[in-house]
């Protein structure tokens, strides 16, 4: 099922979040002394760069969560609309930042901020998005959603640190594998859909089913990633294939792989500097030519499973029918 048809119960209010992001590339400084924004405004720079990464692309599958989980009981658009964008810029923080440090020059088939503009201008443009994101939840004036995006966002900069520090290091258990990407996916889809219930002042039986739904959901989200650094190609993943093992970054896939032939491996001759391009050239038609894809895939459907199994809690309606079909979409979108 496309995303169009999925998103049908939210399509209007998911423009409305288009149409905010946009005013946030105007970059406004209006708290600033007057002639201070005025020269920052007239510069043009900081407004270009936000143009440019908040029209990125991207399918919006958070701030769509947060709003299908606001409908799950009083659907508040004063506040589920900056949230919902809050998240899509947060996620777009860590998209530019993860670049910066990864060196990357190609995201969603585009340039990356760092590879236009340089490093430091990225890390700075980061930030600012992650100072906008709070500014925009702060007008929810709900402590609880403001308490957890600061929270999600220690979480995943401690995923970051783990990635980085476990860089090109064979002793990872798939626990090391599961933990990161709790820390750096489900928990901004988690963020989504908790805060979505939480706005909508949901009981506490229905806010956890959707924590749940949205960490169970990320974590399927980010396997299939994984797969398709493996068996995707530039053009449909909008990135060089293979990237994750050239930054050293273990997988799910990788690991299967390195189990699989614990010799004369090729993860392993790469993670010890021999033949980089041979070795990765060589384990992504190891990985694509074994049953190893089936499984990884088998294990996503497993997490998109518990991402829906206490769904039924919420009203029978619309927006409920589609999170069970986004958990679909989640399997199949690449495939």
């Amino acid at each position: 099922m496309p995303l169009s048809k999925i998103y049908e119960p939210i399509q209007q209010d998911l423009a409305k979040v288009e149409d905010m992001m946009k005013s946030v590339s105007q970059a406004d400084l209006s708290w600033l002394p007057k002639q201070l924004a005025h020269d920052l405004r007239d510069s043009g720079k900081l407004a270009e760069l936000l143009t440019y990464s908040l029209k990125g692309g991207g399918k919006r599958i958070r701030p769509a969560l947060t709003l299908l989980s606001g409908k799950s009981y009083n659907y508040n658009l004063d506040c589920l609309l900056p949230m919902a964008t809050a998240v899509e810029i947060m996620h777009t923080a860590t998209l530019v930042h993860d670049d910066a440090i990864d060196n990357s020059s190609v995201r969603r088939g585009r340039p990356t901020i760092n590879k236009v503009w340089d490093d430091d201008k990225a890390i700075l443009l980061g930030d600012y998005l992650f100072a906008k994101a709070g500014e925009l939840v702060s007008t929810t004036q709900n402590l609880q959603v403001i308490k957890l995006l600061s929270q999600t966002l220690m979480t995943i900069t401690s995923g970051e640190l783990a990635q980085s520090f476990d860089a090109f290091n064979l002793e990872q258990t798939r626990q090391h594998y599961l933990h990161r990407i709790i820390s750096k996916t489900a928990s901004l889809f988690s963020l989504a859909t908790e805060s979505g219930a939480i706005l909508s002042q949901a009981p506490g039986k229905l806010v956890k089913a959707l924590k749940e739904y949205g960490y169970n959901l990320g974590i399927a989200f980010q396997l299939v990633d994984d797969i398709m650094d493996f068996i995707g190609t530039e053009e449909k993943i909008g990135k060089p294939i293979g990237s994750d093992l050239a930054q050293g970054t273990l997988t799910l896939p990788a690991m299967l792989l390195l189990e699989r032939y614990p010799e004369n491996n090729p993860v392993k001759e790469l993670f010890q500097n021999r033949d980089r391009q041979k070795n990765i050239k060589l384990a992504i038609e190891l990985v694509r030519s074994s049953s190893i894809i089936q499984e990884c895939y088998q294990f996503a459907s497993d997490y998109c499973a518990k991402a829906c199994r206490n769904l039924n809690l919420l009203p029978d309606n619309a927006s409920r029918q589609s999170l069970i079909n986004l958990a679909d979409y989640v399997i199949e979108r690449k495939r």
